[in-house]
């Protein structure tokens, strides 16, 4: 084997021999103690680390003792025995034989990512037993939620402690191995969903031995926030994203609220190394998720951001609702939708609700810089009743908007049941032991108390307990759509539209630009944008009750999807969207 490039953790030497590694600069003695019994000093090192090579195979269960009595288990495990407090085990991330070792990856262009949580559909097997039928609805890309261990059965994941370890519960590491493998067969990309602006409340360790993991003067609402000053810290977050690539194939990460970072130097870093280390013409994509619109860092090793300014104000006109943080996004509606439709984000530096200023323009950057969705894990499961848009929209009002999401030059997210209407709530959902689940039920009820459904205490009553097994139980989909002719409808309208836009739309994603957005009324909008061979992709949106004039198209337009009659005589009925091409002159 080769010499190992990582600091952190058990890395495999040889067949026989591992080395351990932790960083503990606040404790003065570590020593390794494994299942069978022994216990082995660690030798103190310079800027806090201890480390041994030792006699260690794979499957070795181990943990860490802290100065005599503090038993530990690895922060960097790749895989855990008994959950986050109990035994790690070294692992060999190169026993799996892969069936398709040289899978290339697909060009960011190509994606289109269905977001999936692993325990809903199984596991690692039960989501690789979906793959086929998601490449036949159009899908070429999965997005996993969260995969790292975190304390319990059940959880969405961002409670993760031990982000190196594939949850037991999901599988075992060569399963994702061969949930990964699979996919790349099928032509599908898989995404990671990665945390690494906080660790969970329970299980996490870190504070009793490595203190100058975090930084008191700087607090999150996850409590202290890490410190990506330090090297160390900076290299721990690095190598499991270079885990994800290298050792399991990943073909993309998606950074969970980088804004709870607020360090984007670390961010640029984590980007240079995870593209430095992958080879040849392999495709690695780089996305994520800040509320701070850092349109720089789209430039700068990030291919595309989630596009929540997007997602809010088509929320409000699908749904009208207006508390939260949607009110924002009520004012001037329309201006808003053309903003975002036009230029990527609706906050380039305005002050948002909060009174602060948010955002950096982004018109500069290529439509495909911005991940589009209608529904996600967030918007579904932080809603109090995880109600998804099937229960809350008219049926017509939510195709005119799919019509945007799936045929525009935004890189779409579907969220898992979408496709066939599902209206099964995704509820928010934990496993914790009784005191901290008790707090996680009253805090979950409380963040709801400024609402005017639940500002009765009685109401907030309602609010599903996310500790209980029913909570989840309620949030399991329903695997066979077909048998109902609703998802059957629903499922035939999303696939023809993935057709479409793989067939019309992305062989001319690249170097598309915006053109402009013309709006007709109260919630319509004409968007046009120039692709990549030249030609003139035209979109039109009402997603008012009422008709809305608009310019009749170029005579030698395609009509990709809509009414031509309509659209042709200038008018465009409620709740309705056309989709036009024209190739270049």
């Amino acid at each position: 084997m080769a010499t190992p490039e990582r600091s952190h953790g058990a890395v495999l030497l040889d067949d026989a021999s591992t080395r351990f590694a932790l960083w503990a600069p606040s404790s003065r003695a570590v020593a390794l103690e494994l299942a069978s019994g022994e216990t082995h000093a660690l030798q103190q090192r310079a800027d806090g680390w201890f480390s041994a090579t030792l006699p260690c195979a794979a499957g070795t269960a181990y943990r860490f003792i802290i100065e005599g009595h503090l038993h530990v288990p690895d922060p960097a495990s790749r895989a855990q025995v008994d959950g986050v407090h109990g035994w790690s085990q070294v692992v060999d991330p190169r026993r799996y034989a892969w069936r398709n070792p040289d899978w290339p990856g697909r060009p960011w262009h190509e994606t289109i990512l269905y977001e999936v949580h692993v325990g809903l559909l199984g596991g690692f097997l039960g989501v690789e037993a979906c793959l086929p039928t998601l490449v036949e609805l159009g899908v070429t890309a999965i997005e996993l939620m969260p995969l790292g261990e975190f304390p319990g059965e059940r959880n969405w994941g961002y409670d993760g402690v031990l982000p190196f370890a594939p949850h037991r519960r999901y599988g075992t590491p060569d399963e994702l191995r061969g949930l990964i493998d699979s996919a790349h067969g099928l032509g599908l990309m898989v995404f990671v969903d990665v945390v690494y602006n906080h660790f969970g409340p329970d299980g996490n360790y870190l504070h009793e031995y490595a203190r100058a993991f975090f930084r008191e003067d700087v607090h999150t609402p996850w409590g202290a926030a890490i410190d990506f000053r330090r090297p160390q810290v900076r290299d721990f977050f690095c190598e499991n994203a270079l885990m994800w690539l290298l050792d399991y194939h990943v073909d993309g990460l998606r950074l969970d609220a980088a804004h709870a970072i607020n360090d984007n130097p670390f961010l640029i870093e984590l980007a240079q190394r995870a593209r430095a280390a992958v080879a040849g013409d392999r495709h690695i994509h780089l996305v994520l998720e800040n509320e701070r619109n850092d349109a720089d860092l789209l430039r700068q090793g990030f291919d595309a951001q989630w596009n929540d300014d997007g997602h809010n104000v088509l929320h409000h006109l699908l749904t009208g609702e207006q508390e939260g943080y949607y009110a924002e996004f009520a004012k001037d509606a329309t201006a808003k939708l053309a903003s975002f439709v036009g230029e990527g984000f609706i906050h380039q530096g305005q002050s948002d609700r909060h009174g602060e200023p948010r955002g950096q323009p982004s018109a500069h950057l290529p439509p495909s810089a911005f991940v589009l969705f209608l529904q996600n894990h967030d918007q579904v499961g932080n809603r109090a009743l995880g109600e998804r848009l099937a229960s809350l929209v008219a049926p017509q009002a939510l195709r005119a908007a799919s019509v945007l999401l799936l045929l525009g030059p935004m890189i779409p997210l579907l969220f898992m049941g979408e496709e066939w209407g599902s209206r099964q709530p995704f509820l928010f959902f934990t496993d914790h032991h009784a005191e901290l689940g008790a707090a996680v039920r009253e805090g979950r009820r409380a963040e709801f108390a400024e609402f005017s459904a639940f500002a009765d205490p009685q109401a907030r009553e309602a609010i599903p307990d996310p500790n209980a097994l029913a909570t989840f139980s309620a949030s399991l989909p329903d695997h066979d759509p077909g048998n109902h002719p609703e998802h059957r409808t629903w499922r035939a309208f999303y696939r023809h539209l993935l057709h479409l836009r793989q067939a019309q739309i992305v062989p001319r994603l690249v170097g598309a630009r915006a053109l402009g957005v013309e709006v007709f009324g109260a919630k319509a909008i004409s968007a046009s944008w120039r692709l990549g061979d030249g030609s003139l992709l035209r979109i039109d949106l009402n997603l008012s009750d009422t008709t809305r004039p608009v310019n009749p198209p170029e005579a030698h337009a395609t009509l990709l999807f809509g009414q031509a009659i309509h659209t042709h005589q200038g008018q465009l009925p409620p709740y309705s969207a056309v989709a036009l091409l024209q190739d270049a002159a």
